[in-house]
């Protein structure tokens, strides 16, 4: 490996720590993704919107002056109609199909060939040529004989006028705006003119021609009509006369139908005997309900004063002989005459209710015979009154038949006279409100607005663009993107030096590498159980990412915690580690794998405290059969009894067996990823891969990146320099 394409330094980018088998994506905010973007292809969009803008005002610069002249309306609803109708009933839906014919009326091409003839567009040579018609139509000002008939001009004119006029109405309004855009801005307010008062014309010819229609149709109805009136009332009388009707006006005629209600006679005698049967009804129940009450109990009992002082003389007697009775017994000859006294009483007493019993008795049968002389009459009268009905139905329908022709006449009639009045005025419901004015200056074009739609078509033309580069640079240009790429958590992320030693970098423990690789050490210790991976395996997708650097860059942060490690150089294809620390590699893993004799023969000491390596050895002709076997998996085992961890520096993984074996062997795999440079597709295939062989991945290490080309800026490098006073890309001072 070249060691001066190798990483150093690296700043701390603290993972959020997945499981190594977990396969749940971290998704991130979109607005993250594409300010990243944006930052990364930052030079693309400025030049795209810079472009857009020059464009912008080139064509702005190069645009034909227009400008626009307009004027307002008033258009107020009809009351159209041949028939009038509640005004009230008039919703807002019929409203706004009102104004909507109104405002297509307005852009009617009938109305701008009438524009275009009241202004003589049609013979106007400059008018054709200001909007690139008619070039070859006139010679002088006049018409040459190749050129369209008057009729066509009129038209093509008509429909010049139409395509660069306007129609702005607002809701809940009657106020409409019209206008007109022209390079001229004399014939944009003479247009407007025309267009005013040639509508506000159409509008009178056309109620005047409806009025005059309305008139010839109502004239034809009512002479119609006064026929059948005349008809109708003759079969009514002579109806009538025929079966003896007679009807009299029962209220005076009903002001909306015009009709009078009337009676007959029978109707009267039967609704007179009525009221005089209910009231001897009345007076035959009032006389039984007397009738049935004690004679001495009665209100005319009560009431009789001869029977009242009978009642009192009997009373006072009785009240004496009480008395007497106290003292003597009734032999008592004072007491017997009392006792005789009394019995007179009581037998004037029973004559005088006998009398008034027999006037209630004689009451009673008087106001049974007159209720049922009542009854009969009313009986016979209803008799009459249901043959005269029978009789008067006929008559009901001819009266019916000649009141609704009365009707449809009367109303007919005021009808007619209320479109002669209308005609005769010619009431317009359509007015100027704002005339229109000389347009002192150009509506368009506007530079403000066309330089903003020259931004915004930039920006959207530079964000595809952005879009499409970053979709073709499919390398890991964000460390943010790690995550949710792959599936994996960020170990740390390495950038690119441009100058210095990396094994210089890695002894001095003050250094960015140093520094870097201790966070990424640190992180290691969270995705155990018992802390940093006691086997621990480092690949790639090809080769020159990185991977062999950072495996001994672990290798000697684990040893600076006084733990004894191990670094194993597993790339028996290309090995590096041995050129890495200039050590020979005349046997190594390769003996052990092929049968070779005791491990500790293999293994080479360093200048570095408690860090120890193991060379690839010679490379053979299968490393895959080497690695197939169980010498691998026994050469761990022995090895932890000697050593707290194992890094193993393994060959890249695309197209090779080799890394996969070695990851079925180790407790965790991390893998290297070049920014900038290896594609998000080979990774993903690489890392398929690993899975599938149930490799435990325990994160990503990105290598080489440049913070400056990422777009990071300041704040970047100074997360790399923080403590030491120095930045990416530089040697520490």
């Amino acid at each position: 490996m070249n060691i001066n394409n190798a990483i150093t330094g690296v700043t701390a980018h603290p993972a959020q720590y997945v499981e190594s088998s977990a396969a749940e994506p971290m998704i991130r905010p979109l607005f993250t993704q594409l300010m990243s973007i944006a930052r990364r292809r930052k030079w693309v969009l400025l030049s795209i919107v810079a472009a857009a803008l020059v464009i912008g005002v080139i064509v702005t610069l190069l645009m034909t002056p227009m400008y626009h002249a307009e004027s307002t309306l008033e258009i107020q609803r009809e009351n159209g109609g041949l028939v009038n109708v509640r005004e009230d009933a008039r919703s807002a839906a019929i409203d706004q199909e009102f104004y909507e014919t109104q405002y297509g009326l307005l852009k009617a091409k009938s109305l701008a060939e009438r524009v275009a003839t009241n202004l003589r567009l049609q013979d106007d040579a400059a008018f054709f040529a200001a909007f690139g018609a008619g070039k070859d139509w006139f010679d002088n000002g006049r018409v040459q004989p190749g050129a369209p008939s008057r009729a066509d001009r009129v038209r093509i004119a008509g429909q010049i006028l139409l395509n660069r006029f306007t129609v702005d109405h607002e809701r809940q309004s009657r106020l409409v705006k019209i206008g007109f855009t022209s390079p001229s801005a004399v014939l944009s307010k003479r247009v407007i003119d025309s267009w005013a008062a040639s509508f506000i014309q159409m509008t009178l010819e056309r109620r005047f021609g409806t009025t005059a229609y309305a008139r010839q149709f109502l004239e034809t109805r009512l002479n119609e009509l006064r026929r059948r009136i005349d008809a109708s009332e003759r079969r009514l009388v002579g109806y009538a006369a025929r079966e003896g009707i007679i009807n009299l006006p029962s209220a005076p005629a009903d002001a909306t139908t015009g009709s009078i209600p009337e009676r007959s006679l029978a109707s009267d005698d039967l609704a007179t005997l009525n009221q005089e049967l209910a009231r001897a009804r009345a007076d035959r129940i009032q006389a039984e309900s007397r009738l049935g009450v004690a004679a001495g109990q009665t209100p005319e009992a009560l009431q009789n004063s001869a029977l009242g002082a009978l009642r009192q003389q009997r009373a006072d007697l009785a009240g004496n002989y009480a008395k007497m009775m106290a003292q003597f017994s009734p032999d008592y000859p004072p007491a017997k005459a009392l006792q005789n006294q009394i019995s007179q009483l009581d037998q004037a007493i029973r004559r005088e209710e006998g009398r008034v019993g027999g006037s209630l008795r004689e009451a009673y049968n008087a106001s049974v015979e007159r209720e049922k002389a009542l009854t009969d009459r009313v009986g016979q009268m209803k008799s009459n009154v249901l043959d005269l009905r029978r009789r008067s139905i006929q008559y009901n329908i001819y009266q019916r038949d000649a009141d609704t022709n009365r009707q449809l006449y009367d109303a007919l009639l005021q009808r007619y006279k209320e479109i002669g009045i209308a005609g005769g005025v010619g009431t317009n419901n359509i007015s100027v409100v704002d005339a229109p004015e000389v347009p002192g200056a150009p509506s368009s074009p506007k530079l403000f607005l066309n330089l903003l739609i020259a931004l915004v078509a930039g920006l959207a033309i530079g964000a595809g663009a952005a879009w499409i580069l970053e979709q073709i640079d499919q390398g890991i240009a964000d460390p943010d993107e790690v995550p949710g790429e792959l599936q994996l958590p960020l170990l740390g992320t390495i950038p690119k030096i441009l100058s210095g030693d990396p094994l210089s970098l890695l002894e001095d423990r003050k250094s960015m590498i140093s520094e870097a690789y201790v966070s990424i050490q640190t992180n290691l210790s969270f995705t155990t159980e018992h802390g940093l991976p006691k086997t621990l395996a480092i690949t790639s997708s090809r080769p020159a990412e990185g991977k062999s650097t950072t495996a001994f860059a672990l290798a000697l942060s684990m040893a600076r915690l006084s733990r004894r490690v191990l670094l194993i150089d597993g790339d028996m294809r290309s090995p590096s580690v041995h050129h890495l620390l200039d050590i020979q590699n005349r046997e190594g893993l390769s003996n052990f794998l092929a049968g070779g004799g005791d491990w500790r023969s293999l293994v080479h000491e360093t200048p570095f405290t408690d860090l120890s390596v193991m060379t690839s050895g010679p490379i053979p002709p299968s490393a895959p059969d080497l690695l197939t076997g169980r010498r691998l998996e026994e050469l761990l085992g022995g090895l932890l009894d000697h050593y707290d961890n194992i890094v193993i520096d393994a060959p890249p993984v695309m197209g090779l067996a080799d890394a996969p074996l070695i990851g079925t062997k180790v407790e965790g795999m991390i893998y290297v990823v070049e920014s900038h440079s290896t594609q998000k597709g080979m990774v993903r295939v690489a890392l398929s891969r690993l899975r599938a062989t149930k490799t435990a991945l325990v994160g990503v290490v990105l290598t080489k990146f440049d913070a400056k080309r990422a777009h990071y800026g300041y704040d970047y490098n100074y997360a790399y320099g923080y403590g030491y006073g120095d930045k990416a890309g530089e040697s520490p001072k």
